[in-house]
């Protein structure tokens, strides 16, 4: 059994830890790594929390989390879209819709949709997805779906739900948990599908009846 008390107290230390060692904007480029593993404690404090069926008391982290991950944006390398993709993923987590549209708008102002990586392509899948507009999110987890360098199966179950196919989306998102089962090391060493997550309630939103599922790996 997975002990996600501990895991919460200890990301909620390195969150704090990081806090007190934050360096100073004379540093911008020390600052926002650390900022960045600021952002990756909270969210992995949250995700501790909904793990344990604790998402109100999870959504103070997210919030965190995403504070941590805007503010090291604006002195991040170019094209750090982990960054925005993290901010959806833990508003999504939280339930907090509002939040998440206003940070879809926010990723889009930043140009998700013109980026060439296929990261940014899946930030751009996200924003869209959360804002409901489903015939861009469709073409961009097309797109995702073409490339070699980009988890197929999370690009397959975003396509399904842009196209509100709830049997090919059953069958991506089973895939989608299955690569977290089989993978050996997660973010912040937290065993949670946390993508599956995102998408059981990005279905849930599109009117796409969620897969059923059980995993050690969800709550």
């Amino acid at each position: 059994m997975v002990d996600w008390a501990e895991h919460f107290r200890r990301e909620a230390e390195r969150y704090r830890d990081g806090e007190s060692r934050l360096p100073s904007v004379e540093d911008p480029d020390t600052r926002q790594r650390q900022l960045t593993r600021m952002g990756n404690a909270a969210a992995g404090a949250g995700l501790s929390l909904v793990m344990q069926g604790h998402t109100d008391a999870a959504r103070e982290w997210f919030d965190l989390a995403c504070a941590r991950y805007r503010e090291s944006w604006a002195d991040a390398p170019l094209g750090s879209w982990g960054r925005p993709i993290a901010i959806l993923k833990a508003r999504v987590l939280a339930g907090d819709w509002p939040g998440a549209e206003l940070d879809a708008r926010w990723t889009l102002e930043q140009d998700a949709d013109d980026a060439p990586t296929p990261i940014g392509r899946y930030a751009a899948a996200l924003a869209h997805a959360v804002l409901g507009e489903w015939d861009q999110a469709r073409r961009y987890a097309e797109a995702l779906r073409s490339g070699e360098s980009f988890p197929g199966e999370v690009a397959a179950a975003l396509a399904a739900l842009a196209s509100a196919d709830s049997q090919a989306y059953a069958g991506a998102v089973a895939s989608v948990l299955e690569s977290f089962e089989t993978r050996e090391a997660y973010l912040e060493d937290l065993p949670a599908a946390d993508t599956v997550l995102v998408l059981q309630a990005l279905a849930a939103r599109r009117g796409v009846e969620p897969a059923q599922l059980e995993s050690a790996l969800l709550p």
